[in-house]
């Protein structure tokens, strides 16, 4: 028995072992290393993009963004999401737009850094003397004279879970933006308009449509999620009154309702600023774009028509990000869509 039972051992170990082999060459397969890295000494300057800005100045915009550091019973890390802002504020910018930004608190408001996630631009506003002025300086929301600004755009990441929906003044700047400008949020940044009520009591957003980080992807992220913030952004949207409207997760998404506009996720980010823009009358300045963008729309591709969709919108850009792909491929497999998980592994092997 114990020969035998030395034998199976040994087997399962040379199985295990050719699984790993395998899997290790799938991995070299995708060459990951080929993927551009960020430069983490951008500037301005070294982001082509940056040197098309509008000739004209057009008018300014607020950036709110969140002073919760933490939040909830487990006092967990919150913040505002620095790519969510570095984007916007450089898209109103080239766009023609100056761009102020405000928090609760005033002062340096506390930042979540994503390495993973951050691209040239988003370094360039790291190493930007003027816009690290602004953001280390944040004007007060009290402070803020809603009669400058032609738009607002509130920025998510967990924070604006807990300061953003019952703050005084939040309302007080939506209510006077949105009767002649545009009213703009992304990801975690639609919790505050959740809070905001009309003159005659009504939730602002009854009866639009609007987005936000869904139910599916808070709770994918975090199984206790319901029990982390005060609310769940898409139920407490629905239970305002709005029409909230959910695309599959972590994909680029916005909705504009007239003069409203909301993303769902921060891979919406360049899609809801640049609706904004055209709310406000004007078409974005053209760019390309990022590795990120190309592989989201490869994903959305995919999700409307299969791998062969995918591989057409693929043919179309020079290079994407594969560590995305294949995060929605582990994303698949943890939610037991095995087919989904082979065919997007597959997506990201090109």
């Amino acid at each position: 028995m114990t020969r035998t039972l030395l034998r199976a051992a040994a087997w399962l170990a040379a199985f295990l072992a050719l699984i790993a082999a395998l899997a290790w060459g799938r991995y070299l397969s995708y060459d990951l290393d080929s993927i551009p890295k960020a430069n983490v000494h951008a500037t301005p300057a070294d982001v082509p993009y940056l040197k098309q800005a509008a000739g004209e100045q057009r008018g300014r915009i607020l950036a709110i963004v969140s002073s919760a550091e933490r939040g909830g019973p487990l006092n967990k890390r919150a913040g505002y999401e620095l790519t969510e802002l570095s984007r916007a504020y450089y898209a109103f910018k080239v766009n023609g737009y100056d761009v102020d930004i405000a928090s609760p608190l005033g002062g340096k408001p506390p930042a979540r850094i994503d390495t993973d996630d951050m691209q040239d631009i988003d370094y360039a506003f790291l190493n930007d003397a003027d816009a690290q002025a602004r953001v280390n300086q944040s004007l007060p929301l009290a402070q803020v004279d809603s009669g400058r600004y032609d738009a607002v755009y509130i920025v998510g990441g967990k924070g604006a879970m807990y300061d953003l929906p019952v703050n005084r003044d939040v309302p007080r700047i939506v209510l006077d933006i949105a009767q002649r400008g545009v009213v703009g949020a992304v990801c975690h940044g639609p919790a505050a308009l959740l809070g905001v009520m009309t003159a005659d009591g009504k939730p602002f957003v009854a009866g639009k449509q609007m987005t936000g980080f869904t139910n599916d992807e808070e709770l994918f992220l975090d199984q206790n999620a319901r029990e982390q913030f005060p609310f769940m952004l898409q139920d407490r949207a629905i239970d305002r009154g709005a029409r909230f409207v959910a695309a599959p997760n972590y994909l680029d998404h916005t909705i504009v309702d007239g003069r409203l506009v909301t993303g769902q996720n921060s891979w919406s980010t360049w899609s809801t600023v640049e609706a904004m823009i055209k709310a406000l009358g004007h078409a974005p300045v053209a760019r390309e774009p990022g590795l990120d963008e190309n592989s989201v729309r490869m994903l959305a591709a995919y999700q409307r028509g299969g791998l062969a969709a995918a591989r057409t919108e693929q043919a179309r850009v020079v290079q994407f990000d594969k560590m995305l792909v294949l995060m929605h491929a582990a994303v698949a497999a943890m939610e037991w869509r095995l087919a989904d998980a082979f065919q997007l592994q597959r997506l990201a092997n090109r």
